[in-house]
């Protein structure tokens, strides 16, 4: 069987967002990071009567299409499309990062989470990320190896097509064509020649990676250029024939070792052998009749979002209007209390005895509400004050629906788009910086701003937290609505407003994801905003005492809603590429 016929599905969906305007105004500035919400009549859903994958890359996104085509079930596309992004979309596609995974299983009636975040190496210490005046020294959390956690992707992908796979498809089926793509190389277009020049000098600060990436004569790869991986296809090779064993054992694993190592790291091939994916009990609440299935610690997500949407639950969203400064400004300030909380309590399960139970309460959610000045912006000195007891940017996301009703919301990542941009030599495995997600010191910032305290200091053998927030809503015990983003610290902000303007507003899935955004996570203390909102509710919140601050950055909510008519696909217009394709 060749590529090609591999990726061939045989009806893909494809959703057509930007209509003759796609080459002018609107692309400029969406490859300059600021988004542009389209016109209300370029927006529509892509429809599949049988099975759907909405990613952020189409090549990956028509093979995880062709898996269920061919009689696979949600979590076998899952599967192939996420190695086939950690070639086609090595900005944050990977086998060098890790994620979470949110399954809900028709035939079992039940619903899983699969944790496969990195860990950090068992050298890990406290203030490893401090300098010698005892200061957070960012440099070595986001551009060195030390920044370098466990990779958990492959590990985490082959547990979840061992537990929930349909059993027609091995893990070798799956893997063929991420082989293909790697060994064959494909042209670089869409969001990856966009990008790809921007981050090249970081990337060719390793002579492994610059090998990759450039041109003959040393600069970027661009739009049109063939992206070829060999020893990518070898390493993919190498898991298809072994399984995991192919990577965090043997070869792959001393190439990835000695390449971490010798760039300042502290790996040990016992660091590779001895990472465990963990298959979690997901967080569970509802708002407004629909059940919602999120990621546990040590996401932050699932925890943020049901607080967040607790507070939202007593307040009329559809009287206050979608877009008006009255709905925005209650959603401002749930944001900043549960990014508040996730600031003071949350970290790796293992490690920290967090007051899920409390934080996730309706009676919580309530006492948050009550606290909120529906005329006034609280300041963030403010936002503890209801503190409960204790208790005894770069990401990408795709969603995945079957015929039996199987669904599967993930989100994996590098961290920084790139990773740390080191590929160990002869692996073609990009590395993750995700350390950086630890807190360096209580009270400092990460690269998105998240502050943190003693939660979620690094220590070995330990999770960062994360905000990575793949999501199932549920009616019924069927899924209605399969969501997540990448975005750092905007994740968790951009999954809340998804599901709001589907279950509060009524919008089509397409309209939802399609619509202006904004953020707010506690500190800093501002409102980050994407273009497309009126002066006229700018100025409003603004009256209020909100900070207003443009642009918000990238989050990309691709995601698909289950309806009597079929399944929409939404892939997000922020960035080139993405796709809805099914059958």
């Amino acid at each position: 069987m060749t590529p090609f016929t591999f990726l061939r599905c045989t009806l893909v969906a494809t959703l057509v967002w930007i209509a003759t305007s796609c080459g002018s105004v609107q692309a400029q500035e969406q490859r300059r990071g600021v988004y542009v919400s389209p016109t209300s009549d370029t927006i529509h859903p892509a429809v599949a009567k049988h099975g759907m994958v909405v990613a952020q890359e189409r090549i990956a996104a028509k093979v995880g299409a062709d898996v269920l085509a061919r009689g696979g079930n949600a979590v076998d596309a899952a599967v192939a499309t996420g190695f086939a992004m950690a070639v086609t979309y090595p900005r944050a596609g990977n086998i060098g990062g890790g994620g979470f995974m949110v399954i809900h299983s028709a035939d079992r009636h039940e619903d899983i989470t699969i944790d496969y975040r990195e860990t950090a190496p068992a050298a890990t210490t406290r203030d490893m990320f401090l300098g010698a005046d005892g200061k957070p020294d960012i440099a070595k959390s986001r551009d060195s190896a030390l920044g370098i956690g466990i990779p958990g992707t492959v590990a985490g992908l082959a547990l979840a097509l061992e537990k929930y796979g349909s059993g027609k498809f091995t893990l070798s089926d799956l893997l063929q064509p991420a082989i293909a793509l790697a060994r064959d190389g494909f042209v670089l277009t869409d969001d990856g020649a966009d990008t790809l020049p921007d981050w090249h000098r970081r990337l060719a600060r390793w002579p492994a990676t610059k090998k990759i990436f450039s041109r003959d004569d040393g600069t970027s790869l661009r739009d049109g250029d063939k992206l070829v991986q060999t020893d990518l296809a070898t390493t993919l090779t190498a898991i298809a024939a072994q399984g995991p064993r192919g990577f965090y054992q043997g070869p792959v694993a001393e190439r990835l070792v000695d390449g971490i190592n010798s760039a300042g790291g502290i790996f040990t091939l016992d660091d590779l052998k001895t990472y465990q994916p963990v298959i979690r009990a997901p967080v569970r609440g509802s708002y407004r009749g629909y059940d919602i299935v999120s990621m546990p610690l040590p996401s932050s997500g699932g925890i943020v979002l049901m607080e967040t949407l607790n507070i939202l639950e007593g307040f009329p969203m559809p009287e206050l209007r979608q877009g008006t400064a009255p709905s925005l400004h209650v959603m401002i300030e749930a944001m900043k209390r549960a990014y508040a909380d996730r600031a003071r309590y949350l970290g790796d399960p293992a490690f920290v005895n967090a007051p899920i139970a409390i934080l996730i309460a309706k009676d919580y959610g309530a006492k948050q509400r009550a606290s909120i000045d529906l005329d006034r912006a609280t300041p963030w000195t403010d936002a503890l004050s209801a503190v409960p007891p204790r208790e005894g940017s770069n990401t990408t996301h795709y969603s995945v629906v079957d015929a039996a009703g199987n669904a599967v919301s993930n989100t994996y990542t590098l961290n920084f788009s790139y990773g740390v941009g080191l590929v160990a030599e002869g692996t073609g495995v990009l590395l993750n910086n995700e350390l950086d997600d630890f807190t360096a010191a209580p009270g400092a910032s990460n690269a998105y701003g998240l502050v943190g305290f003693e939660a979620n200091l690094p220590g070995p053998g330990k999770r960062p937290l994360s905000s990575m927030s793949p999501t199932i809503v549920l009616k019924d015990g069927r899924p209605v609505l399969v969501t997540g983003s990448p975005g750092g610290s905007r994740i968790i902000s951009t999954v809340l407003q998804v599901i709001v303007d589907v279950l509060d507003y009524r919008m089509d899935v397409a309209s939802a994801v399609a619509a202006p955004r904004l953020h707010h996570q506690w500190l800093p203390d501002e409102v980050r905003i994407e273009r497309g909102f009126s002066d006229a509710t700018l100025a409003a919140l603004r009256a209020m005492g909100h900070r207003i601050v443009e642009p918000m950055g990238q989050t990309s909510a691709n995601s698909i809603a289950v309806t009597p008519d079929g399944l929409l696909g939404a892939p997000d217009p922020r960035t080139r590429g993405a796709e809805a394709s099914g059958y």
